[in-house]
């Protein structure tokens, strides 16, 4: 099933209609898992960031030792030539994507380098209200170190990972689930990055390569700062969190979203919550 509706996708050089078929059974993509993605947003007629979202995931494709074959201005160039079909009032997700087609070893592990698909898929998603908020808990499954896993890439293969926390937090009627890093400090939830605020002053995980640094939770420490408000990026335990006044949500299909709880711990959807959404919506609609 598709993540969203009105589909159109990019791919073998021309733009089709629908969730069109792009890998074959035995490409390394599929039974290999070396895939990676970007997610960049489209709404009221704005693309916040689209360009750095072009450019990251051929970041990505290069940790996962895929060659990236379409520069970033030409993946942003063809994603706009798409919009183009979509109204300002429709919000769409916009995901390009590469995958290896071929192995280079005899066992077929590695990735052959050049042997690169391409794909770029439109999808309308509704942006989620703005007072639609989150719960947290707690759950057993932590982030990865780059030891274990490629921290460095929006991959495909680490979503798994993902995924089996959001199940047992849902399992135990939660929304989501604030991950720890393998030190066991506060890295980020399954599916965003995580600030919190204490005493006006607004705190995130800082970036450790145990989880993707986003271009959401990027522009809101400078939207915040320029603002006049105080961010810091450092180590957080649990115990910061269920200090904490105020906690939201830092992710490309929602931008802010707020939490109301941690586990047993309430909080408001506060002031400093409200500013960051405007803040990020003021700037998106004038760049």
């Amino acid at each position: 099933m598709a993540f969203g509706r009105n589909i159109r996708t990019y791919f073998d050089g021309r733009w089709h209609e629908g969730n069109v078929a792009v890998m074959h059974a035995a490409d390394h993509g599929i039974w290999q898992g070396s895939s990676v993605f970007d997610g960049a947003r489209y709404f009221d007629g704005v693309a916040p960031d689209l360009a750095k979202h072009c450019a990251r995931v051929n970041r990505s494709a290069e940790a996962l030792m895929i060659t990236p074959t379409v520069a970033a201005d030409e993946m942003e160039a063809i994603a706009r030539e798409g919009l183009r079909a979509y109204g300002a009032a429709q919000a769409v997700y916009v995901r390009p994507m590469y995958w290896a087609l071929d192995g280079s070893s005899d066992l077929g592990i590695d990735p052959k380098p050049g042997s690169t698909g391409f794909a770029l898929c439109l999808e309308e998603v509704p942006m989620p209200a703005p007072e639609a908020t989150t719960t947290l808990t707690r759950t057993r499954f932590r982030r990865p170190v780059l030891e274990d896993a490629v921290c460095n890439a929006k991959a495909g293969c680490l979503y798994p990972n993902n995924a089996r926390m959001l199940v047992e937090a849902k399992s135990k009627g939660f929304g989501n689930a604030l991950v720890a890093d393998a030190m066991g400090n506060v890295a980020e939830t399954a599916t965003a990055n995580v600030f919190m605020v204490k005493d006006g002053v607004v705190f995130t995980p800082i970036a450790n390569g145990t989880f993707l640094s986003g271009i959401t939770r990027a522009r809101h420490i400078a939207n915040l700062r320029a603002d006049g408000v105080e961010v810091r990026e450092a180590v957080l335990t649990f115990a910061d969190f269920h200090d904490a006044d105020e906690v939201f949500l830092s992710g490309n299909l929602a931008k802010v979203t707020p939490v109301r709880a941690f586990e047993d711990t309430q909080y408001q959807h506060g002031p400093v919550t409200r500013r960051v959404r405007q803040l990020y919506m003021d700037w998106a609609h004038s760049a």
